[in-house]
């Protein structure tokens, strides 16, 4: 290791904005830039502002696989 390796470390997560706001990120809210922002975003997850979108085939898919019998007989 040579001397001007000393003192320089590697961070291990690259520096993101923060998702709310745009601000670059802390390393105690990652990867948000406050708790405030962090915040913010649990909170649109426990409202259910935030979905996961579903095609209408794979329900229709579930439910018909249900409905046929499994095995032999």
């Amino acid at each position: 290791m040579s001397t001007d390796d000393k003192g320089s470390v590697t961070p291990l997560r690259p520096k993101r904005p923060c998702p709310e706001c745009g601000r670059p990120s802390a390393r105690q809210t990652y990867p948000f830039c406050s708790p405030r922002c962090k915040a913010l975003d649990l909170n649109r997850w426990l409202k259910g502002a935030y979905a996961i979108p579903v095609r209408e085939d794979e329900e229709d898919d579930e439910t018909s696989s249900a409905d046929k019998p499994v095995g032999p007989g």
